[in-house]
């Protein structure tokens, strides 16, 4: 394993493009704390983000889990570009000329994604445990361990993201395809979602039967991991119930989601290999 992920990153080293890119993503990682500078003072209305609750503990790990997900494109990229290269360099012949087998040569994109996926995790958890002991207002260690799974939950979705990329590279060879390739399945499961509200419609609960069928779907099962965190805040839900709205969600993270997400992982990751076992390099 260890010789696999050096062989990556010494390629990675050599990659301008992947630096810049994962200096961005980290950058904007750490950009986060910067919402809790966010004031708003226009005449009598005046808040203070930071005293919304956004970086009370537990709710910080869902929040900045969510705020961070939505950041991941900038290393799929770096993921892309990763398989992109090998191609257009060469070196993924070269590789097996120098006896990788096909299995490692998989195997160590892999690794490289796991590894990147760990080092976002604990990224995040560094900045949210930072600015939670910053401006929360619960700090007992009972209270800060709390909703831990919702890292987890980011660890996970990450690695099914990027083996996601990582298959979409194999298959059509450029990271600008690749990515497109993954806005057209978005696409794709958002016009058969539309057409199953079409098709249930005037059913007893039409969005139950929907959603027990989309959640098998990659980017649902993504998506459903870590649930939009907003609707969760006391402020959101006081305004909810002044207009007569109850706010009745679950934001915990499914087990089986879980099981779904480790899936298509799996998927994706043997897709590949067999992929390229097929293909004449």
């Amino acid at each position: 394993m260890l010789r696999l992920l050096t062989i990556e990153f010494h390629k990675l080293k050599h990659n301008s493009a992947s630096k810049v890119l994962s200096l961005i993503y980290f950058g904007l990682l750490t950009s986060i704390a910067l919402i809790a500078t966010i004031k708003f003072d226009i005449g009598p209305i005046k808040f203070h983000l930071a005293d919304m609750g956004i970086f009370n503990f537990p709710y910080i790990w869902h929040f900045n889990t969510y705020m961070a997900s939505i950041l991941k494109f900038f290393l799929l990229l770096v993921i892309v570009s990763m398989m992109a290269n090998e191609y257009s360099y060469k070196t993924l012949k070269q590789n097996l000329i120098d006896g990788l087998s096909k299995k490692e040569f998989i195997l160590s994109k892999f690794y490289t994604v796991v590894v990147f996926s760990l080092i976002s995790t604990l990224f995040v958890f560094v900045v949210s445990l930072v600015l939670g002991l910053m401006y929360s207002d619960y700090n007992e260690l009972s209270i800060i361990t709390t909703n831990l799974e919702y890292l987890i939950a980011f660890f996970i979705k990450l690695v099914g993201f990027f083996s996601m990329g990582l298959f979409f590279g194999i298959l059509v060879k450029r990271s600008a395809f690749a990515v497109g390739a993954m806005v057209v399945w978005l696409i794709g499961e958002s016009m058969f979602k539309g057409y199953l509200f079409w098709a249930f419609r005037g059913a007893g609960n039409t969005s139950e039967s929907v959603n027990n069928i989309m959640q098998f779907l990659p980017l649902e099962a993504l998506s459903n991991l870590i649930k939009e965190p907003f609707s969760r805040l006391g402020a959101v839900r006081s305004i909810a119930n002044q207009v007569g709205e109850n706010i009745t969600k679950s934001y915990d993270v499914d087990f089986s989601t879980i099981l779904i997400v480790c899936a298509w992982t799996f998927i994706f990751i043997y897709s590949s290999f067999k992929l390229l076992q097929k293909r004449d390099l």
